[in-house]
């Protein structure tokens, strides 16, 4: 049965407008039910508490709603088998809610209240999805990432960039403060998705209270839902998944997968981002391509490719990226004293082993692997590329350098583009891959100038060299001098000679004749969450005027990336550095050769364990 038939069609209510009750009754575009089409409804379990305050499309087949509850003002757009196959409503309650074209509701007891469903969603087989009047749904939470205690908030919202947020949290109280206020402004002028958008799916769910459904999101068996957004991107199909047994509270779900009895308390989890099997987090960033499975994690700052696979591995308190953690891999921010005040960084590439544990805060060395018990607070970030052991009273050990040598390192920076599941979508994380970039080149260049007078006294009565805390070995120091300079050749080779034999009249890039020019070309850079970019730039984003302005920037320095590093080389490299092509050549032939040798020995050894197993 259909009822009078105006050509008039629903309106959708704008994108972004906030969650309220529908219209008055004189601005709905359908006119009211007849007694025909009332008594209709009846005859089929349908029951209203004032049949005047509801609207349903006029060439909607009323057949398709069975056992219909309707309390308030509700509004339901076309329901018909041909035109929207599979569309229908049974067993459901719908408090005052606006429902658009072809929507399936199907077995909803606690109801929906107060939610604008676009065209096509699917909700079946839920417990209770509600909203109160404007629900913020997670948009403008403020996470207390790294140190706990709420001084290093960052406000989350679609389309937070790594970038935006680390200056949120690692900058001065009083530069944070406007950053905060501009990010509010930012939420301001955002649209927002509201309700439960077109084309969403959710099934098999507990309740949802307050939780922006983007359009096109998949839910699906998801536990308990509040105070969140999920959002999919994607122009086609669906890059947002949230999955069977997920508790969350307080989030955003950007083009991210979280499934299998995750639970979330005020996180923000970041593009081609999974969290699964278990995994927990309270007040934690996941961003571009991280992968959490098991574990657990606390204030954690994770940049684009952190990676934690095992039960009884806890990261806390720290800001990572491209990281790999062990199996009940460590880490304590909390002395008993004042609370949870201490907080770290491990920067770009860190790896730790089984057991490894770290007392923050410490300041751990791009690319290096860290081992056993460290309870001194080691500072490494001058040694890049180090192995660092604890030693049993808790001191760190440091070997610098002998990470440059592993087969694994060059490895690494070719899966990460092959492993990022944001393809197709508008990105919001710059990252450039280079394991060898002006942020560990500079450190390595820095290295040498600490290794250098430190070789010229002798070593104490261990037998090691003590800086700051760490203890280094003579045959160790002497070893990373050579191995530094042999990954500063490689990375000459590969920026400077593209692999192209140069000609005879190549020389190394001549810095600029303005001295003050020449000074801010060869500024140090700061890797800010997986975007290399010097500090000048990083200065200048940070007295941007609004949000959108220091995007902008991140964007420049991302585009302008391969230009900026090629003027911070000619302006930074020491003349003791600045050698002819043939050296750069035997220097990089030399790296080459030694990452090979590694790689050989490792299938030796794999073959050998492979004899040594068979049957």
């Amino acid at each position: 049965m259909t009822h009078s038939n105006p050509q008039n069609r629903p309106k959708r209510a704008a994108k972004g407008t906030p969650n309220e009750a529908p219209n008055p009754v004189d601005s709905y575009p359908y006119p009211m039910l007849s007694p025909e089409a009332v008594a209709y409804l009846e005859a089929h379990g349908c029951s209203a508490a004032d049949w005047s305050r509801v609207r349903i499309h006029p060439e909607s087949d009323l057949s398709l709603l069975r056992d219909v509850e309707m309390e308030g003002d509700v509004t339901i757009g076309l329901l018909h088998p041909k035109r929207y196959p599979g569309s229908g409503m049974r067993s459901v309650l719908l408090r005052d809610c606006r429902v658009g074209h072809g929507v399936r509701l199907r077995h909803i007891p606690g109801g929906i209240s107060g939610c604008t469903i676009g065209a096509e969603a699917v909700v079946e087989n839920c417990s209770r999805i509600s909203y109160e009047p404007h629900p913020l749904c997670g948009v403008g939470n403020e996470v207390s990432v790294l140190d706990e205690t709420g001084s290093r908030v960052v406000v989350i919202y679609p389309g937070l960039t790594a970038q935006s947020a680390m200056l949120m949290a690692r900058c001065r109280r009083s530069a944070a403060d406007d950053l905060l206020t501009q990010a509010r402004d930012h939420i301001d002028s955002l649209t927002l998705p509201v309700g439960i958008g077109a084309g969403a799916e959710i099934l098999d769910c507990g309740e949802l209270h307050n939780v922006a459904v983007g359009p096109g999101v998949k839910i699906h068996g998801a536990r308990s839902l509040r105070d969140g957004t999920v959002v999919s991107n994607a122009d086609t199909g669906c890059s947002a998944f949230v999955g069977a047994g997920v508790d969350a509270h307080g989030f955003i779900i950007e083009d991210a997968s979280v499934e299998s009895g995750a639970i979330l308390r005020n996180c923000y989890v970041g593009q081609g981002v999974r969290l699964e099997k278990g995994f927990t987090a309270h007040d934690s960033l996941f961003f571009a391509n991280c992968t959490m499975e098991n574990g657990e994690a606390c204030a954690l700052f994770a940049g684009p490719y952190t990676v934690s696979s095992h039960k009884g591995t806890l990261l806390i308190g720290c800001q990572t990226s491209f990281m790999n953690a062990g199996s009940s891999t460590n880490q304590s921010n909390h002395m008993y004293k004042l609370g949870p005040l201490h907080w770290g960084v491990l920067e770009r590439g860190v790896k730790t082993s089984s057991g490894s544990y770290l007392m923050l805060g410490a300041n751990i060395g791009a690319f290096s692997l860290l081992m056993g018990q460290h309870k001194t607070h080691p500072d490494s970030s001058e040694f890049p590329f180090s192995y660092l052991f604890g030693d049993p009273q808790g001191a760190t050990v440091v070997v610098p350098a002998v990470m440059l040598r592993s087969c694994g390192l060059l490895r690494d920076e070719l899966k990460w583009p092959q492993r990022d599941r944001r393809i197709g979508l508008p990105q919001h994380d710059r990252v450039i891959f280079d394991v060898l970039n002006p942020v560990t080149v500079n450190a390595m260049i820095e290295a040498i100038d600490v290794i250098t007078p430190m070789l010229s006294r002798p070593a104490d009565d261990d037998h090691y060299h003590r800086y700051k805390g760490m203890k280094l070995s003579r045959a160790s120091l002497h070893r990373a001098t050579r191995l530094y300079y042999l990954g500063l050749m490689k990375y000459l080779d590969r920026v400077l000679l593209n692999s192209t034999l140069p000609d005879n009249n190549w020389h190394f890039p001549a810095a600029p004749d303005d001295s003050a020019q020449a000074d801010r070309d060869a500024a140090p850079w700061v890797d800010v969450a997986g975007l290399p970019m010097p500090r000048p730039l990083l200065v200048e984003s940070l007295e941007a005027e609004s949000m959108e302005q220091r995007e902008r920037i991140f964007d420049a320095a991302l585009a302008d990336y391969e230009t900026l590093q090629l003027r911070w080389i000619a302006a930074r490299f020491p003349a003791s550095l600045r050698v002819d092509a043939a050296e750069i050549r035997r220097g990089a032939a030399e790296f080459d050769s030694l990452v090979e040798l590694d790689r050989t020995t490792y299938r030796d050894s794999i073959s050998a364990e492979t004899a040594m197993l068979a049957l």
